[in-house]
Order: structure tokens, then C-alpha cells, then sequence
């Protein structure tokens, strides 16, 4: 058991996006440097982002990426302004990921394949030095006189440490280990938490209909978020109807302000076509109708909606389903056209948090040193990622967050040994 006695410069509690790039940049400093994961890999929960492609940052300008930030902007500067989005792209590049950008400025390993991104992470931080352990879980920290220790892992193993950054992530996604218990290692230090809520969770809403269309992606819509008939929120984009409502990209972000602003008395509206108002839509219809005058109404739509949409907008439409469509009122496509612009559907609440793509809430910034990450409680102790009360949209933010924030505590840690 001698080995075990050693004391390292740096424990690194989460071998997520934060932690890799904390261990890297603590042992490129000349740290000696050990990463504690309880999953059987590193980065269970970053190979699921961008649906496995992974979302690593967005290629925008700075102001943006702070316009994107929901939660506690003014904390990040340190960590955004000396790790930018930019110098994300030019690091993974050196590592051999080569990326590409897409729609909205969101990035990608030029493969599509988040792996490929997580392994070149673990990889650069063992070439640096760093030792990688999985299968092994934290279970408290070590803490005398005020000042951190080291770390007691479940199967009572200890490691001895002068310096400890807890990475563990928040509390979405529990399979790929970020379930809270980083939270739990934070209070024992004195820290107060933000109590953690999903942000960019799917929408339940209550019309029976939409399950029925489940699996249905609509590209290129418009997704508007009303809130006691007062409109909060309007975006365009891809929208996803699901067994239990709706989500996709636009929805994720509507939820963070419903998050804010509360989820009773909201509804959102669908606007199959934003490209078109009204008027030119009606025309496009009549055009439909005028082509298959004598068809029945419920079968004329198909040149214009997606097969498992046009039981439920016949219905919604209040047009006689057998109805020939040139016997069709001015009146009655006219109601169509408005119909296809804003479907209803009441808002009932969020997806639960296990299902969030991004927590909000854990440790309260006001306790942590923005310049370094350190907390302001107990020497030695750091925080990066998501257990940090900051949370942004989805578009590559909140990874930009994890690594910016990984390579400032790795750094201050190793400059403290």
C-alpha cells in the first residue's frame, strides 16, 4: 500500500469536459496529477452531447458567447476571456481533432464523432502526465484546518492531495455519472448550493394529439412561448414532437426562460411556415385546392404537411374531413392558413431533471474566487463545470463554459502546489 500514500499536487474529482481539461492544464503546469472517475470511461456525458456528435463550442464573437451565458456571466470573464471559444477550436485542433462549424456557429470534430473528441481530452492529459483512474467514486473530502487535504473514495481508498478540484458535473444525466453527488462533497466543505433545476429540458404540454406524431423532427420552424398570453420567447429553427410534447434545439432554449419566468398559464405556439405570412401561405393553399378540386379536404394535404400532421390539423381545422376542396369557403382556408401558423398546445412543465441537458443552480459563485476558481472557504478546493451555478443556451455554450473553466482551475491549482 506504500504507492497510496503519495501526495499529489492535484486530485481531480470527474473525468467529464471540465475535469480532462482541468488535469491536462494542472499537469502541463508541472503538477503531479490524478483524475478520480466512477465511470467505467472519461466523458460518459460529453459522448451523448450533440446527439454524439458533440457541440465542443461556438464559433462566435466574444460579446456573444457572454449574450448566451443565462446565469452569472460577470463570474466567467477570467475563464472565458483566457480560454475563448477560439482557443477551444485552436486546442482541439493541436490535438488532432480537426472541426468544422455549422448552422447557428455550433462546432464539430470534423468527424461527427464525440469519441474522437473525449479521447484526444484524456489522451493529452495522461501524455502530460496526469493519471486517469476509473471505476472509483469520491465519497468525501479530507479537509483539516480549514485547508483541503485530500480525498476518501468509496472503497475507503485515500488520496493524499494539496490541491482538489471538484469537477463532477450537476445533476442531469445521472448514467453518465453527473448525479449530484458532487453537490453533496461541496456542502460537507461549508458550500451553499444553488438548488439545481434542469435548464434545456424538453416541454410536456397536454394535447393529446402530439404523441401521436412522436418521432416527428420539423425543420425550419418557428417556436413562439407565450406566458400568461404575454409573448417571452421566439425562436426559428428544428423542433421535435414527442411522446410527452415537444423538444429539439429551439425548445431546449425556450425552456430555460420558461425556467425563469415559471411554467403555469404557458403555452406554446408552432408556426409551420415562418417563411410565409399569412396572405402568401392562404395563396399557396388555394393553389393546393385548385389542383385537387375534386379530392376530399383530408386528402389534399399531403404536398404541404408531413403525413402524421394532417389527421390532427384536419381535426384542429374544423373542416369538414370529406368535404371537396373546391367547395372549401374563402373563410374556411383562410382559418387553415392561420391554423398552420400557430398551432396551440398548454405548456404543463418540464421534462424531470434527469432528462436536462444542462443543470441550473449548484455552488454559489459568491463563494468561489473568479480568478482562480478557488473557493473562498477552504484553501486548496476548486470548482470547474457545471457544478458551478453558471448555465448558458444550447449551441456549444455550456461545453465552452466546462473547458474554459477546467483549464483556470487546472492552471491555479498547479501554480498553488
Amino acid at each position: 500500500m506504500g504507492s497510496m500514500e503519495k501526495t499529489y499536487d492535484v486530485i481531480v474529482v470527474g473525468a467529464g469536459a471540465s475535469g480532462l481539461m482541468a488535469a491536462a492544464s494542472a499537469a502541463g503546469g508541472g503538477a503531479s496529477c490524478i483524475v478520480l472517475e466512477q465511470k467505467k470511461r472519461p466523458g460518459s456525458k460529453m459522448l451523448i452531447t450533440g446527439k454524439g456528435r458533440c457541440n465542443i463550442t461556438n464559433d462566435c464573437e466574444i460579446d456573444q458567447l457572454f449574450e448566451n451565458v443565462r446565469r452569472n456571466r460577470r463570474f466567467l470573464y477570467s475563464a472565458l476571456y483566457s480560454f475563448t471559444n477560439d482557443d477551444i477550436i485552436r486546442h482541439f485542433n493541436s490535438l488532432g481533432v480537426l472541426t468544422k462549424v455549422e448552422r447557428g456557429g455550433r462546432v464539430f470534430p470534423i468527424t461527427d464523432k464525440a469519441s474522437d473528441a473525449v479521447d484526444a481530452l484524456a489522451a493529452d492529459a495522461v501524455k502530460k502526465g496526469a493519471r486517469i483512474l476509473t471505476g472509483i467514486r469520491a465519497s468525501q473530502l479530507i479537509i483539516e484546518n480549514g485547508v483541503i487535504a485530500g480525498v476518501e473514495c468509496s472503497d475507503k481508498t485515500v488520496f493524499h492531495g494539496r490541491n482538489v478540484i471538484l469537477a463532477c458535473g450537476g445533476k442531469s444525466y445521472p448514467s453518465t455519472g453527473s448525479d449530484g453527488s458532487g453537490y453533496l462533497l461541496a456542502k460537507e466543505a461549508g458550500h451553499n448550493i444553488i438548488t439545481p433545476r434542469g435548464s434545456l429540458t424538453g416541454l410536456e404540454t397536454s394535447q393529446e394529439w402530439v404523441a401521436g406524431a412522436s418521432g416527428l423532427t420539423l425543420k425550419n420552424v418557428g417556436l413562439g412561448i407565450r406566458k400568461n398570453g404575454k409573448k417571452i420567447f421566439y425562436m426559428q429553427g428544428e423542433l421535435l414532437l414527442t411522446h410527452f410534447g415537444i423538444s429539439g434545439p429551439i425548445t431546449l432554449t425556450a425552456s430555460a426562460y420558461l425556467a425563469d419566468a415559471g411554467f403555469s398559464d404557458a403555452q406554446a405556439s408552432i408556426d409551420l411556415k415562418p417563411a410565409l405570412d399569412t396572405d402568401k401561405l392562404d395563396a399557396r393553399i388555394l393553389r393546393d385546392f385548385t389542383q385537387s378540386s375534386n379530392k376530399q379536404f383530408s386528402n389534399s394535404l399531403g404536398a404541404l404537411l408531413p403525413s402524421s400532421l394532417i389527421a390532427p390539423i384536419v381535426i384542429m381545422s374544423g373542416i369538414d374531413p370529406v368535404k371537396k376542396c373546391n367547395q372549401i369557403t374563402a373563410a374556411e382556408r383562410k382559418g387553415l392558413a392561420a391554423l398552420l401558423k400557430d398551432i396551440r398546445l398548454d405548456i404543463t412543465g418540464p421534462r424531470p431533471l434527469e432528462e436536462a441537458i444542462v443543470t441550473a443552480g449548484g455552488v454559489d459563485v459568491s463563494e468561489i474566487n473568479p480568478s482562480t476558481l478557488e473557493s473562498n472557504l477552504v484553501k486548496g478546493l476548486y470548482f470547474c463545470g457545471e457544478i458551478i451555478d453558471v448555465d448558458a443556451n444550447t449551441g456549444g455554450y455550456n461545453l465552452t463554459i466546462a473547458f474554459s473553466t477546467g483549464r483556470l482551475a487546472g492552471l491555479s491549482a498547479s501554480k498553488a502546489r
